[in-house]
């Protein structure tokens, strides 16, 4: 898919926002490697469409890979500041959260949930033995509990979204909008970019690339939503809005994240883009309203 770049001129580097120039590559007015953002976009985009539409419950198994490689690069980048996350029970458990939705449904989900979240703090209250009190331990349990749900409990949503009545179509309907959002406000905030939206979180997103977000992910909307799906477009409008909202609420939590880390990326994998769950910032909120209003109004 295309590379969901912040959308205003750059301000002030900040950790969360600019590497050292030394170890950055040639990059676009957005802050990336473009070239190679679009390359990584485009294949990992065309990959996922011909999976949903050929063989869609092979989505699952792709979804649940990142979820996986997501978790590991958060949970890596928390100890590295000396978060003491859980990483066995947040990765095992995570796995069940999102999985268990295939066979059990929204109950399965919840009930993975629970379950591991508690394993997650009975683990960091023991993890130095029984003769050793814990330390911080509040702060680790909240922010592991934070990560289950950012990540799996979110993503599970998409796999609930696959379940549903022509629940491919659903799934690549949401995808199509969160990409229409990136390139919408990339191409609105590189061209017109002004006025900063939260300069203090992401100072390189601004209103416009907002507005050209919106006007891109709403006609994405009314055409998937009338083609794809053939419903009332009206629910393509309704759909557009949610998504750029919280797309862009995702994009600004992550930011915010990264910034208080003082880092720019969570991971090296993917080129021009940085890691799994750096694409995955947005997707992740989509995915949950996307099965909301879906299945609320379809």
């Amino acid at each position: 898919m295309p590379d969901r770049v912040d959308t205003t001129h750059a301000a002030t580097p900040t950790p969360g926002d600019d590497a050292p120039a030394e170890q950055q590559a040639p990059a676009s007015r957005a802050g990336r490697n473009l070239p190679a953002a679009l390359a990584v976009g485009l294949g990992l985009g065309l990959s996922l469409i011909a999976i949903l539409l050929f063989v869609p419950k092979v989505f699952i198994g792709v979804a649940g890979v990142g979820v996986a490689v997501a978790t590991w690069e958060v949970a890596k980048r928390l100890r590295e500041a000396d978060v003491l996350v859980p990483r066995i029970p947040l990765l095992v458990g995570g796995q069940a959260v999102f999985w268990l939705g295939w066979p059990w449904g929204a109950r399965g989900v919840v009930g993975a949930f629970a379950a591991t979240a508690l394993v997650c703090m009975v683990w960091r209250l023991f993890d130095h033995g029984l003769n050793t009190a814990p330390k911080n331990f509040l702060r680790d349990t909240a922010i592991t509990v934070f990560t289950l749900t950012w990540i799996p409990l979110l993503a599970a949503f998409s796999t609930l979204l696959l379940l549903e009545p022509d629940g491919n179509l659903r799934v690549l309907t949401f995808m199509i909008l969160v990409v229409c959002s990136d390139v919408g406000g990339y191409v609105a905030g590189v061209l017109f970019g002004r006025h900063p939206m939260v300069p203090a979180i992401s100072p390189k997103k601004s209103w416009e690339g907002f507005c050209g977000s919106l006007v891109f992910s709403v006609i994405g909307g009314l055409l998937t939503v009338t083609l794809l799906l053939e419903a009332n477009s009206m629910i393509g409008v309704v759909l557009g809005v949610g998504l750029v909202v919280v797309a862009t609420c995702g994009d600004l939590i992550e930011s915010q994240i990264k910034r208080e880390l003082g880092i720019k990326d969570m991971g090296t994998m993917l080129p021009g883009h940085g890691g799994i769950m750096d694409r995955l910032d947005s997707m992740l909120p989509s995915a949950f309203v996307s099965w909301l209003v879906l299945s609320a109004l379809l």
